[in-house]
């Protein structure tokens, strides 16, 4: 940006020249750790006034109750989010065993009560391993699920009895940490179980929680979560919103910290580095001829110049685009 005058820098075109402060409109992710008590949209609504712009968009969401890791996708990177939707998730939760809630959570109100004391871990570990690997799973009523262009939630606020299909769901890996018996506020001898799982996009730990209870005949459901990882980003790359808010008022600063679209790209999927000529043709719609890669999902195509070209597909042996990304 070149300056016409004389004048002395303000604060803001002094940002708009080094693209710092605010959010600099830089497309690229953010990792958030998501507060308890916030909605995904919540955090999504922050995010567009700290980065100055209403395309901001989140991968998979979060319950109000949950905290932990939410991918935010900024500008261009926005088109990246499906993709890493789809990526494997990781959490850990509390799991309370005895008791029933109406959102298979501990937000929701509370259906039944039985006690839950002197349950053999060997009959726990045998109901976890019925619902660990490839599963079909009847997600929560209480969910945002589409059932004839409706949200679940909102057939069953109506007092509608909702009935959600199963779906294949894959838990790679469902572990028991610690059970720990307890008395529930209402006197119900409870057991409280630490549990860690790693899952595939669209399962829901709640539901696993509900099943659980339900395969051991008392009930449960789940009092806490935090989700640690979504695909390669974890807690140790997230931040809260107070420190990112801190990021964006540092006028010393370098801004939001934004992960760079290739960074976020090579991190997640398959990298591929095409040669010039091919890339041109890559950028032009053309389908040029694509090395098979061990694994599944899209690859990501790089130009000779390190340059985040787009998200590709192998269709017969052609690159396929999926998202072009290069501007």
């Amino acid at each position: 940006m070149k300056r016409e005058s004389n004048k002395p820098i303000q604060r803001g075109e002094r940002e708009a020249l080094s693209g710092k402060g605010g959010g600099g409109r830089r497309a690229g992710l953010v990792i958030v750790d998501k507060p308890a008590g916030f909605t995904s949209h919540d955090v999504v609504a922050k995010m567009r006034g700290m980065a100055r712009t209403r395309r901001v968009g989140h991968a998979g969401t979060l319950d109000p109750m949950a905290t932990g890791v939410l991918v935010l996708g900024i500008e261009r990177a926005t088109k990246l989010l499906g993709h890493l939707a789809l990526t494997e998730k990781e959490y850990v939760g509390t799991i309370r065993l005895g008791q029933t809630t109406i959102t298979d959570d501990a937000e929701g109100e509370l259906i039944t009560s039985k006690a839950a004391h002197g349950l053999a871990r060997e009959d726990i570990d045998a109901v976890v391993g019925r619902l660990s690997g490839a599963i079909m799973q009847i997600p929560s009523k209480v969910s945002a699920i589409k059932i004839n262009g409706k949200r679940s939630y909102s057939r069953v606020r109506d007092g509608e009895d909702v009935e959600i299909p199963a779906r294949p769901v894959t838990v790679s890996s469902f572990v028991v940490h610690s059970a720990h018996e307890a008395e529930a506020e209402d006197g119900t001898p409870v057991t409280d179980l630490l549990v860690s799982v790693e899952c595939s996009s669209g399962t829901y730990i709640r539901a696993l929680a509900r099943d659980l209870g339900e395969g051991l005949g008392v009930g449960g459901h789940l009092t806490a979560l935090r989700r640690t990882r979504v695909g390669p980003y974890k807690l140790d790359r997230a931040r809260t919103l107070d420190q990112l808010q801190a990021a964006v008022d540092d006028p010393e600063g370098d801004g939001l910290p934004v992960m760079p679209l290739g960074d976020a790209a090579a991190a997640a999927f398959t990298r591929w580095d095409v040669p010039e000529a091919q890339a041109r043709l890559l950028l032009n719609g053309a389908r040029i001829p694509m090395p098979l890669f061990e694994g599944t999902g899209p690859v990501a195509a790089f130009g000779p110049d390190g340059r985040f070209l787009a998200l590709v597909e192998n269709q017969g042996g052609k690159a396929k685009s999926l998202a072009v990304f290069a501007v």
